[in-house]
């Protein structure tokens, strides 16, 4: 671990208390569990620490943590797919959970594949434009709005027939 300053240690503190709860809140709607949702913003807040030095000179210190945690979340999905394949199916009722997957929200995005979700919590809910997400996600801007125009189009279709 790199050596922060006080004075650096004092920046990264007003950065971190600007950032978690926004970072703990999307990571939530991404993976759909508070405890991932908390482990995963931890881990990339640590990793911003570690790094702070030379993130806190770019552009966008927000873009590269929201990056880091997004990527965090996808490498943490490709392993938990992974070890699913290999063990049965065990279910954990937290009852936290089951309320606040009760919201219309929680659910509509639940139903959406990753990355449309990842794409709409970053620019709808965290105000990312489409370029800054593309770079979040490491994707290409093009890609950045299909997801974009497909999740809400599957938004409003959900919307729609929930309507009825």
């Amino acid at each position: 671990m790199s050596h922060v300053s006080e004075e650096s240690g004092a920046e990264f503190s007003g950065f971190f208390h600007a950032e978690y709860g926004r970072l703990g809140r999307a990571l939530y709607l991404v993976t759909g569990d508070r405890a991932e949702a908390e482990d995963i913003a931890q881990e990339a807040l640590v990793r911003v620490y570690e790094r702070w030095d030379r993130v806190s000179r770019m552009d966008s210190p927000s873009g590269y943590l929201y990056r880091t945690a997004m990527n965090l979340a996808r490498s943490r999905r490709r392993r938990l797919r992974g070890a699913a394949r290999h063990r049965p199916e065990v279910r954990h009722d937290d009852p936290m959970s089951r309320v606040e997957a009760r919201t219309d929200v929680m659910a509509m995005l639940a139903t959406l594949p990753g990355q449309q979700r990842t794409a709409l919590v970053l620019v709808d809910w965290l105000g990312f434009d489409a370029d800054q997400s593309a770079r979040i996600m490491r994707i290409k801007n093009s890609t950045m709005r299909v997801h974009l125009s497909r999740g809400r189009k599957s938004l409003r279709a959900l919307m729609e027939t929930d309507d009825d």
